[in-house]
């Protein structure tokens, strides 16, 4: 690829022609090799992609495109045989040039986008497995994991910057992927992370108080996700799945003016309902009613919230072309999704279950879901949880009373404190588990206290493990370190056997 054809593609404010060979793309100077990487440097969040611009071309850098004047003027001054340009935004101009140097792959699949506060990942990953199940290959990138048509691979955030899933896009495109699921997170959406991807169907699952460290205030949070029915340097999507029983999805279906609007809920209204909704312990049945008719359906999957995610996932399959007999055998055949109701083995009579609960509003719908299930035992609802170091502290005392209000007995602990200091986080969880008046036990460490909410329980009851789903490692002020709640449950779990 020439660095003049990619400067055809991007939105340059001035630029340096030259006819130098670039083979590759790189945000981080620390990625960047010898052969014909370019360097995009960009200002971001907490940090700025311009202070490593020397790195990068230690290491090797054929090209640079910047978003700062100073350093474009300097580039031209000190080093007048690298090629670069400067542009107005960063992120846009990372987008721009992937593109263009990984074949456009985003032109050759049709993407789903799945935004909201809850029910995104279960939504990507029960879409993803109804297109496959017709023999669509297909990328999906979220929370969880990765997937390049059938290849499995880390995901090391929900959505990475453009470069990267232009990448995971033409790997796809090369195996024959023909669509893509993507979640896609306000702050991706914010960010610009997502730009220029053109996106066919969009869903939007609901929206609660979440990052408000980063966005401030619920207008803005709402914002940035409804960014992706405007089109993030694309137009409009074609179609936008809209949970309508959320006040902020109906909101959302009044404003929408270019995409055709899919409603779902169990309102009458929505386009995609469920009917007589039957739930146990590993089965959900219900009856789905859409604009092709009605037909039965079982999940695998747990909860009321899962009929909402089910219905999400149906709406959008039937968007990208799924017969209803299509879309109710593959939700019949849904695998689990790790750490969302994610039950672990037990000969003990005690159910335990891991999931990724962490803000009050889930976490009220995971006990109201256990709640639902023991009311016939007659079981207990214990509940462990912590709360996030460095991220929004208003929902710290909210998500203690969600516990508590819906708990026989609480556990509180730590999550993942990052570079706060746990007690502290605790303290102010704490003070919401008060107000409810209900036993709460402090254990900070978070092996422990999964050993005493277990044990805490007797046959029939349910221990509710939430807030880490299923991550792997625990974040603290020295690093991350390996922990996996489902692995520390089942060694208690085989200890009491």
């Amino acid at each position: 690829m020439n660095w003049n054809d990619i400067l055809h593609d991007v939105t340059t404010l001035e630029c340096v022609p030259a006819s130098v060979t670039i083979t590759n793309v790189q945000y981080d100077s620390r990625r960047v090799r010898r052969g014909g990487d370019l360097f995009v440097a960009m200002r971001g969040g907490s940090t700025d992609g311009n202070r490593y611009i020397d790195a990068a071309l230690a290491a090797g850098a054929a090209a640079v495109i910047t978003d700062s004047r100073e350093v474009y003027d300097n580039l031209r001054r000190q080093h007048a045989d690298i090629p670069v340009a400067l542009v107005e935004h960063g992120r846009r101009a990372l987008a721009e040039a992937s593109a263009t140097i990984f074949g456009q792959p985003q032109s050759h699949l049709a993407l789903s986008g799945v935004t909201g506060t809850n029910g995104k990942t279960t939504t990507a990953f029960l879409l993803e497995a109804m297109l496959r199940s017709i023999g669509r290959k297909c990328v999906l990138i979220g929370t969880i994991e990765t997937h390049v048509a059938g290849e499995v691979r880390e995901s090391p955030h929900t959505t990475p910057e453009s470069r990267d899933v232009l990448e995971l896009f033409a790997d796809g495109v090369k195996a024959g992927a023909s669509e893509a699921v993507m979640e896609m997170s306000s702050h991706a959406l914010e960010q610009e992370r997502v730009w220029g991807l053109p996106v066919d169907v969009a869903i939007f699952t609901n929206l609660t108080q979440d990052h408000l460290d980063y966005h401030g205030t619920m207008e803005d949070y709402f914002a940035a996700k409804a960014r992706l029915f405007e089109g993030v340097g694309t137009p409009p999507p074609r179609i936008a799945v809209l949970n309508v029983d959320d006040p902020y999805g109906q909101q959302l279906a009044t404003t929408i003016e270019r995409s055709q609007v899919v409603r779902y809920g169990l309102d009458a209204a929505a386009d995609f309902r469920a009917e007589d909704i039957r739930m146990r312990a590993g089965e959900t049945r219900f009856r789905m009613v859409t604009p092709v008719g009605s037909a039965d359906v079982r999940s695998p999957l747990t909860g009321r919230v899962n009929v909402y995610n089910l219905l999400a996932a149906s709406a959008a399959a039937w968007a990208r072309g799924l017969a209803l007999d299509e879309i109710v055998k593959a939700a019949d055949a849904g695998a689990q999704v790790p750490g969302r109701f994610e039950v672990v083995p037990s000969k003990t009579g005690i159910t335990v279950v891991v999931d990724y609960a962490h803000t009050d509003d889930a976490l009220r719908n995971l006990i109201a879901l256990a709640r639902d299930l023991e009311k016939d035992s007659g079981g207990r609802v214990i509940t462990l949880f912590g709360c996030g170091g460095d991220r929004d502290r208003t929902k710290r005392p909210r998500m203690g009373r969600a516990a508590g209000e819906g708990s026989n007995l609480v556990v509180l602990t730590s999550d993942n404190p990052r570079s706060e200091d746990p007690g502290a986080i605790i303290a102010e969880a704490l003070a919401g588990v008060k107000e409810t008046g209900t036993a709460c036990i402090v254990e900070e460490d978070r092996a422990k206290a999964i050993a005493i909410a277990i044990r805490s329980a007797r046959k029939g009851d349910i221990v509710l493990l939430a807030g880490k789903g299923h991550e792997k490692v625990q974040v603290l002020n020295t690093g991350a370190v390996p922990f996996d709640d489902v692995a520390v449950a089942s060694q208690v779990l085989k200890e009491m056997e």
